[in-house]
């Protein structure tokens, strides 16, 4: 396993996650609401900076690894899953919204791993309706984990917002994804693989 800084920045993402969960379940006595709602915010802020950063500084520093675009994907589904999760968990995002987005991330990441063993994988390589949703939920989950007004701006209104704009790409992108992946699916299945 290689070892860059690319890859250490997407490590660091997988370790924040625990760590984001943590905070909720931290004594009152060391963090209070706001505090653990603060404290999850940033962490959340800090590991998508890391997804940002991993993939700038590998290409930048000519760091590109099979390694590295196998793991930075896996923390990337890792992160969003967990955060959405909790999010539930604390009753700020409908259960359906999450399933749909990390069904959608479960079943893209699957027929990606497909189409790379049958060596179609630049039939599914991300599309700007992809890049546009996971800027949508990189967006919406800080604002609900924030969760209380700022300044009398309605953060929790605007991640939820954000969060359906987010539904309805995931669908849109895996449909896309489906349709760009399908003529490969049929040829293999007149193979019979």
């Amino acid at each position: 396993m290689p070892l860059n800084i690319p890859i250490f920045l997407t490590w660091l993402r997988i370790v924040l996650i625990p760590l984001m969960i943590a905070v909720y379940y931290a004594p009152e006595a060391w963090l209070d609401g706001l505090g653990r709602d603060l404290s999850a915010t940033i962490i959340f802020l800090v590991a998508a900076v890391t997804d940002w950063l991993d993939g700038y500084l590998a290409r930048r520093l000519n760091q590109t690894s099979s390694f590295g675009a196998f793991l930075d994907p896996v923390a990337d589904k890792l992160m969003i899953a967990a955060a959405l999760i909790m999010l539930v968990q604390l009753g700020r995002l409908d259960a359906i919204i999450a399933s749909i987005i990390i069904g959608r991330e479960i079943t893209i990441s699957a027929l990606r791993e497909w189409m790379a063993q049958i060596g179609a994988h630049k039939s599914v390589a991300v599309s700007m309706i992809g890049k546009i949703k996971t800027t949508a939920q990189m967006v919406a989950i800080p604002l609900l984990f924030y969760h209380v007004p700022f300044k009398g701006f309605d953060v929790q209104r605007l991640g939820i917002w954000l969060s359906y704009v987010a539904a309805v790409l995931t669908l849109w992108s895996m449909v896309y994804y489906m349709r760009m992946a399908w003529p490969q699916i049929l040829a293999q299945n007149k193979k019979g693989t």
